[in-house]
């Protein structure tokens, strides 16, 4: 069985589970839920003496002393476990000696991995877990497997899915552990691919900043939590999973906004500097972590959003799950428990796969009510592009490339060629330089289009140049955004096409004279079935400062 599993029902099987990492963090939390299950727990570790000391006193676990890094084959030939769930970490820039020693040993292989490239490659291992005749599972936990099971749910009766925005604010009492600190700081300031604007694209590791309030009726807000962009393996599954294959984004934070924006401020001279990773110094802020955990209220959040289209029309839907009363670290274990039984139970078919479409989101449920949780779902109507609610009727009257060009809704993007002119006087170079416009001559472009809220980022790359605005609506008119500076728009337009024509313009709010703004008649039409575009940007007394004109194809 290769589909999501459901809720396990009737007697579960029980089996002898090994657990790598059985007293740590996680671990501990999910040795405890195996045990009162009625599993038989091996808890391994680098410590004896650790592991001792957790299982004592608790029945249903036997202490190991066990290293990932060292002769697991040995382990497994001792101690036969059915299952090896991995809960050790961290998973970046692991091997896979521990799923291949199972593998060879014929014992089902489980982990906790939230890491990239570790999840997302766990299929080289497929023909050998099916010459042992086991399932090998990588992520069984909060991402990719609790991520995609609410993914999959989001989708449902979506004919395509724009975009997707993952989020998840842990609290202070879960981000204490070396592991984490080791696994988050590998990415701080690192490139992150990203599937957005129709292609793949360059982000960076805990930067794009960002403030989220999770709420639920009737419970308690998690408000401006802040997030940054974390490398995890939903950035390489999901726009794979989903229909339409859409934007992806996710973001990571805690309760805490010294920690957070304390890691953003690091991330900067690890990019500038090229720096190979701040995992070295995860020693040193761990004391400053554990610090912070006093002032933490206990609470931890997830969500998942989801723009889609629907009959024609583009709608929001959102996933939130609030824990309270310190139950948020439960929550990585759990798809790791509904796994393992489902291996136990034979329900899962051998094979190497990650864990992102393993479960159903009611899977979750009779876990959820034993902690401290809540979860609900919303969905509202979104409004109308931007280009629709500026124009209004008008806008179905213009030519089918230009409409499809501007259909804009979370997530979209547009290939083509692009000439560029630029002005050659002094006051012209430097005009171009200080707004980023691209150099003269011939370029593919590339324009990805990011909405949300109403408001359209456009990113234009002229080859390996890019430069970005935003674009907005305000009373009835179109208004750009480059920096402090805003354009408003008139949009003259018939069935040929239309045009850009300013009629204000205003630098940090302060409205500026007519007289000296830049002269400029856009011009979008369609031409051969492409999108044509052709945009003159000259100053008084300094004349063109840059002239691109060429077509695009939405992607």
């Amino acid at each position: 069985m290769l589909g999501a599993v459901g809720g396990v029902c009737g007697a579960r099987a029980l089996s002898r589970i090994l657990v790598l990492g059985g007293y740590g963090g996680f671990g501990a939390r999910l040795s405890r839920r195996l045990a009162a299950r009625g599993h038989e727990v091996i808890v391994a570790g680098r410590s004896l003496a650790k592991a001792q000391a957790f299982c004592a006193a608790r029945s249903g676990m036997t202490p190991l002393a066990a290293d990932r890094n060292g002769d697991i084959g040995a382990v497994l030939a001792a101690h036969r476990p059915v299952i090896l769930i991995d809960a050790a970490g961290p998973f970046q820039g692991s091997d896979y000696r521990v799923p291949l020693a199972c593998a060879r040993a014929g014992v089902a292989y489980i982990d906790l991995a939230d890491a990239r490239a570790f999840v997302s490659g766990i299929g080289v291992l497929d023909e050998a877990a099916h010459v042992a005749g086991v399932a090998i599972i990588a992520g069984a936990s909060s991402v990719p497997a609790l991520s995609g099971a609410v993914a999959q749910r989001l989708a449902e009766g979506l004919e395509a899915v724009r975009a997707v925005e993952v989020a998840i604010s842990a609290s202070n009492h879960a981000t204490a552990g070396a592991s984490i600190a080791a696994a988050i700081l590998s990415y701080v300031g690192q490139p992150v691919r990203l599937w957005r604007g129709r292609r793949w694209d360059r982000g960076w590791g805990w930067q794009e900043l960002r403030r989220e309030t999770f709420r639920i009726e009737g419970a308690g807000a998690l408000r401006n939590r802040w997030l940054a962009i974390a490398d995890v393996p939903d950035h390489e599954l999901l726009p794979e999973a989903l229909p339409g294959r859409p934007a992806v984004v996710f973001r990571a934070g805690t309760e805490s906004a010294v920690q957070t924006v304390g890691l953003w401020l690091l991330s900067w001279p690890v990019r500038w500097l090229s720096l190979k990773s701040l995992t070295r110094v995860a020693p040193m802020l761990l004391p400053l972590q554990r610090l912070s955990r006093w002032m933490s209220d206990g609470r931890s959040a997830m969500s998942v959003r989801m723009t889609g289209e629907a009959g024609g029309a583009f709608v929001e839907r959102q996933w939130t799950l609030i824990a309270t009363d310190g139950d948020g670290p439960e929550i990585p274990t759990l798809a790791a428990v509904l796994l393992a039984e489902a291996v136990a139970a034979g329900t899962i078919a051998p094979g190497a796969r990650d864990a992102g479409r393993l479960l159903d989101l009611d899977a979750f449920e009779p876990l959820f009510q034993t902690l401290s949780i809540r979860h609900a779902i919303t969905e509202r109507a979104l409004p109308p592009p931007l280009y629709v609610r500026v124009m209004g009727d008008r806008y179905a009257a213009l030519p089918e490339a230009v409409r499809a060009m501007h259909r804009v809704c979370g997530d979209a993007g547009a290939s083509g060629e692009a000439t560029v002119d630029r002005g050659s006087n002094m006051a012209a170079r430097m005009v171009a330089a200080v707004m980023g416009f691209p150099r003269a001559g011939a370029h593919p472009l590339h324009v990805s289009f990011i909405e949300r809220n109403g408001v359209e980022q456009w990113t234009r790359s002229f080859g390996d140049q890019r430069f970005t605005s935003h674009l907005s609506e305000r009373n009835g008119r179109l208004v750009e955004r480059f920096g402090p500076l805003r354009f408003h728009f008139d949009l003259p337009s018939d069935a040929r096409g239309l045009e850009m024509r300013i009629d204000r313009w205003s630098c940090f709010g302060v409205p500026l004279p007519l007289a000296l703004a830049p002269q400029s008649v856009a011009r979008e039409w369609e031409e051969g079935g492409r999108f044509h575009f052709d945009v003159p940007i000259a100053l008084p007394l300094v004349g063109m400062v840059v002239h691109y004109r060429g077509w695009l194809v939405v992607d």
